[in-house]
């Protein structure tokens, strides 16, 4: 196996944490801070987020140890969509 082969793959199983933004009219409050909404393994996180209306994930994102290049510190809505898309291919 070569190096760029390891480089891409994710450990889903790495500890992660659910963060709300507090909102007002289903917008974030940038005055606020994000709150801790659950804990676990980034896979459990993807899977709670996933699970969250279409309309309101743009409220959460995915605390976790960076993996790069692939995963950040933290995971914006659509990086965690996309990490979600990827999961289901490996």
């Amino acid at each position: 196996m070569g190096a760029s082969a390891t480089d891409s793959k994710v450990d889903f199983g790495v500890p992660a944490v659910l963060h709300k933004w507090p909102s007002l009219a289903n917008q974030r409050r940038p005055d606020r801070e994000s709150y801790h909404v659950s804990e676990g393994t980034l896979d459990q996180c993807i899977t709670a987020f996933m699970e969250k209306p279409p309309a309101t994930r743009h409220l959460y994102e995915i605390h976790t140890a960076p993996q790069p290049p692939l995963v950040t510190e933290i995971l914006s809505p659509e990086h965690i969509a996309e990490l979600s898309r990827l999961r289901e291919f490996l």
